[in-house]
């Protein structure tokens, strides 16, 4: 089957689900990580509103200094710590806040999972309190081939904060999805 796998974190995973909802026939295999397919809550909708403002006012800096230890675990390698933090504050605010707001508007995704026909696999950190496992694994259970592995140790950044197992997972799935044409 021709196409490509689509693998989106969070905000990406989002990108991932409206990708195959518009161009299901390009898309081959699903990797949505630490990321949700529910529509915003109203009490969303006025958070990401006023956050986004908020980041408009301040700048990132106090929002990353916020944040930080939800993006990635408390007790996260230093190094990682500080590399999210950078990422974070070097982001435009203005980029930051209309990322909000979209995902202020985004659709509800959860009946397209139910339909998804190509393999998934959902990845989600075990601390993780944007995206809980409970979220995970009802996404897991409404894909009709999907894999779920929650990393233990680590919050809504599993790639950066336990890559080695996060790369395992993502490669084991790739060879079951197997090559393009194949």
């Amino acid at each position: 089957m021709d196409g490509c796998v689509l693998a989106g974190l969070s905000m990406g995973g989002q990108i991932v689900m409206d990708f195959h909802r518009q161009f299901p026939h390009r898309v081959r295999g699903l990797v949505l990580a630490d990321t949700f397919p529910a529509a915003e809550t109203p009490e969303g909708v006025r958070t990401r509103h006023t956050a986004a403002d908020r980041l408009l006012r301040e700048g990132m800096g106090p929002y990353a200094d916020e944040v930080l230890e939800k993006m990635v675990a408390p007790y996260a390698d230093p190094q990682v710590k500080a590399h999210v933090h950078r990422m974070m504050t070097a982001t435009r605010p203005e980029s930051a806040a209309a990322a909000l707001r979209a995902r202020a508007a985004r659709p509800d995704y959860r009946a397209l999972l139910t339909q998804v026909t190509v393999p998934a696999l959902v990845v989600v950190g075990a601390d993780d309190t944007y995206t809980p496992v409970a979220d995970a694994e009802a996404m897991h259970a409404a894909l009709p081939d999907s894999v779920l592995h929650v990393i233990e140790g680590t919050a809504h950044m599993p790639n950066l904060e336990r890559p080695d197992e996060f790369n395992g997972a993502l490669e084991k799935f790739l060879a079951r999805v197997g090559p393009a044409g194949g």
